[in-house]
């Protein structure tokens, strides 16, 4: 989880990029859209101070809770899982099939209601549309629809494939062979079906994750190597597929195609929240909060992406092609609350991450509990190139919690729970 969150969305998909901005050699197309240029020192000024007081504020986090970071990752690596207790076997398996379904139901309503499923059109060669219909299909829901879509579909598909997984290469029951070749092909559909490039890689590292976490998969340099080159063939693959990208110059160029996206395309917004937060919009304030918290003081939300998009490319907005400037946390604390939202969110959000990681090396090593550990370990790196709000107050992850912590209460305790609530009864009819 650490690893991911300093060495993958801030060092790679953020410190690179913003220094070759810094630097004046971005040949960007975001970036040339930006009015004033000295927002480039400010904003490479600012992300040299997330890589160093972020993992500051970790080791003091570390040290006041008493974590041995290398000691107890491995310890953890090495302690075997627990599976479900047999008595609770029975009940657990009806409850999880349960759920599965629900989530495949969800998988499916989300593919019916879509007017035109964007991964199909591909495949029939209608290409000419696609971005449109890419933005169709991620902003076409509103009400209940969005709620199934999102929890039930997006979010609670992939993580109950990942139990299921750590059940079938435990157990090699038949039970689980099926439930996790259906909740498999559900998430590969659902990660795909709006032609997104980057749902299917977490997805894929979820589960090479869920295989270390339970040792039946041990990475080398070799292994490594090899899944890097298959990812980055697959990458380009779907460029070509997408986007219609044929030309060898745009994949080998650090400013376009995929190796644009990675070092150029989530860190640029991040320079045009400091330039528009700064001369063209106010600043946020309480607007900026989860909708929740400002729906508690009658204040509707407004994510400073949606904002950064229409004031930089009101033209995307005309055409419906516009969606959202997403980017590194620190662009939503500056439009809320300056400078001084961007330290104390590196402040707080380095410290929720550093306390979630040590509270997941320390559970019980279940099942349950290895897919949320992995949910999370690939859920915080993309949430932190979305906004500070969501660390606040995060309703998916709230769910995702509630219902894991629900199942792992069937795996482990059940028959217990079940066995002391008939003996209070029993002690109850016999004092009547």
């Amino acid at each position: 989880m650490i690893s991911i969150v300093y060495y993958y969305s801030f060092l790679i998909s953020s410190y690179i990029g913003g220094l070759l901005i810094a630097l004046g050699i971005d040949d960007y197309y975001m970036i040339k859209r930006m009015d004033h240029e000295e927002y480039r020192i400010i904003g490479f000024i600012l992300l040299t101070l997330l890589m160093i007081l972020f993992p500051l504020t970790q080791l003091v986090v570390g040290r006041i809770l008493g974590f041995n970071a290398e000691l107890e990752f491995n310890k953890y690596l090495q302690e075997p899982v627990r599976t479900s207790v047999d008595k609770n076997k029975r009940i657990f398996r009806l409850a999880f099939g349960a759920l599965s379904a629900i989530s495949v139901l969800a998988v499916a309503y989300t593919l019916l209601k879509t007017a035109n499923v964007p991964l199909l059109e591909l495949l029939k060669g209608n290409t000419s549309e696609l971005a449109k219909l890419r933005i169709d299909a991620s902003r076409g829901f509103s009400g209940i629809d969005v709620y199934i879509r999102n929890i039930f579909g997006i979010a609670l598909t992939p993580v109950l494939s990942i139990v299921a997984f750590v059940y079938m290469t435990k157990s090699r029951a038949l039970y689980w062979k099926v439930v996790f070749f259906t909740l498999f092909i559900s998430s590969i559909l659902i990660s795909t079906y709006d032609l997104a490039k980057s749902p299917i890689f977490f997805y894929l590292i979820m589960l090479l994750l869920a295989g270390v976490y339970t040792q039946k998969l041990k990475l080398n340099w070799k292994r490594i190597s090899g899944y890097i080159i298959a990812g980055s063939a697959l990458l380009i693959v779907m460029y070509v597929a997408i986007q219609g990208v044929t030309e060898l110059e745009s994949f080998l160029a650090y400013n376009s195609g995929p190796i644009g996206r990675i070092l150029l395309a989530q860190i640029s917004p991040f320079f045009l929240h400091l330039d528009t937060f700064s001369h063209s919009l106010s600043p946020l304030e309480a607007k900026g909060l989860p909708s929740f918290i400002a729906g508690i003081f009658d204040i509707e939300q407004v994510r400073s992406a949606r904002m950064v998009m229409e004031n930089v490319f009101p033209e995307n907005i005309d055409k419906g092609t516009g969606g959202v400037l997403n980017t590194i946390f620190l662009g939503e604390a500056f439009a809320s609350y300056g400078y001084l939202g961007v330290i104390v969110a590196i402040i707080y959000i380095a410290a929720v991450i550093q306390a979630l990681y040590i509270i997941f090396l320390r559970l019980p090593k279940t099942p349950v509990v290895i897919a949320l550990f992995v949910y999370f370990t690939i859920n915080i790196p993309r949430t932190l190139v979305g906004g500070v709000a969501d660390f606040f107050f995060n309703p998916i992850w709230i769910i995702m919690t509630v219902v894991l912590g629900g199942l792992f209460i069937l795996e482990q305790y059940f028959h217990v729970i079940w066995k002391f609530l008939l003996s209070k009864v029993r002690k109850k009819g016999v004092t009547q």
